[in-house]
């Protein structure tokens, strides 16, 4: 495996990220791991070298924290993970316990911490931007659990870039601890952020960790409905139902350069995906152990102007869709 710099920070971290979302409860959704199923592809990416988990606490409304917490830190001493948690989904029916609100990050912040069942958390990020509470608060709050040693990084995810370069200028503005990192939905057929998210990022030295570098299991190849997920996900089906004639070329497009490389199509969509300017380390989602092969072999696929040409050149430009 090979380990990167996340954005301008000295933190090494893999060059993929394991998603825990697929860990958790089957009550939250039905093609969520138990215990048992997600401790085995756990202990696979400790395996193979991957040191940089993501959840989330609204991931089996906590059950996800919960098992990677549990799991991880069986296998290996807290100082060699990266675990990286999220925040801003409702977490219950109580109205402030959701948001950036003050009141919640500091009751989030404690929350996560007892479920992974560790004394701080390596990156804590913003899964979406709050409309409706001041972004001054936000970040003031922020600051505080860093400097409470809480936390020991910050985050964000999907957002305008405008929203994040106003958040980074109140951070330096304020002498706060800044974002270092953005998580942003990115992939063959999903390439907005390449307008305005991504250059920021390669300016101001942030890391980029994409989520859903398959959309989802389009680019992987699978067919409609194979899979429990594919069967009930309507995040997917909100992301991509639209655009799905449109997506039709680039799929083509993507078929046709795998097989050339003798390649699974997830292969190379994994390699375009952490190949492109700024990404540090794509976010995979893993419900099979033997779906690491598509991604840790990917890190070895050299793509030519050629293939990148052939990769990118059916795209067509969407409305943004993530950020919700």
């Amino acid at each position: 495996m090979e380990y990167i710099n996340l954005g301008r920070t000295g933190l090494k971290v893999s060059r993929l990220a394991l998603g825990c979302m697929t860990f958790g409860s089957s009550e939250w959704a039905p093609w969520v791991l138990d215990l048992e199923d997600s401790a085995k592809i756990l202990k696979q990416a400790v395996d193979l070298g991957i040191n940089f988990f993501d959840t989330a606490d609204m991931y089996s409304l906590g059950k996800s924290e919960e098992i990677t917490g549990k799991v991880l830190l069986d296998l290996v001493p807290r100082h060699k993970l990266v675990i990286a948690t999220k925040l801003f989904h409702p977490m219950s029916s109580d109205i402030n316990d959701r948001s950036l609100s003050r009141k919640h990050i500091l009751d989030a912040v404690d929350g996560s911490l007892r479920r992974l069942g560790t004394d701080y958390i390596d990156l804590y990020q913003l899964h979406r931007f709050d409309y409706g509470t001041p972004i001054e608060e936000t970040l003031d709050a922020l600051n505080d659990v860093v400097r409470a040693g809480k936390v020991r990084y910050l985050g964000a995810s999907s957002m305008h870039a405008w929203q994040f370069m106003k958040a980074i200028g109140l951070q330096r503005q304020n002498g706060w601890a800044r974002f270092v990192s953005m998580q942003p939905h990115y992939n063959l057929i999903y390439r907005e952020e390449e307008r305005e998210m991504l250059p920021l990022c390669l300016s101001e030295g942030i890391g980029v960790v994409p989520w859903s570098p398959l959309a989802r299991g389009r680019l992987a190849g699978r067919a409609e409905g194979e899979t429990t997920r594919s069967q009930t996900d309507g995040t997917a089906r909100a992301l991509y139902d639209r655009t799905k004639a449109a997506d039709d070329a680039v799929v083509a497009g993507l078929k046709a350069v795998a097989e050339r490389h003798g390649r699974p199509m997830a292969q190379v969509a994994y390699a375009w995906v952490a190949s492109r300017p700024a990404i540090t380390a794509p976010i995979v989602g893993i419900s099979k152990p033997g779906q690491f092969a598509d991604a840790v072999e990917a890190l070895e696929i050299r793509l030519s102007e050629q293939d990148v040409a052939e990769l990118e050149q059916h795209y067509l430009p969407k409305s943004i869709a993530g950020h919700a």
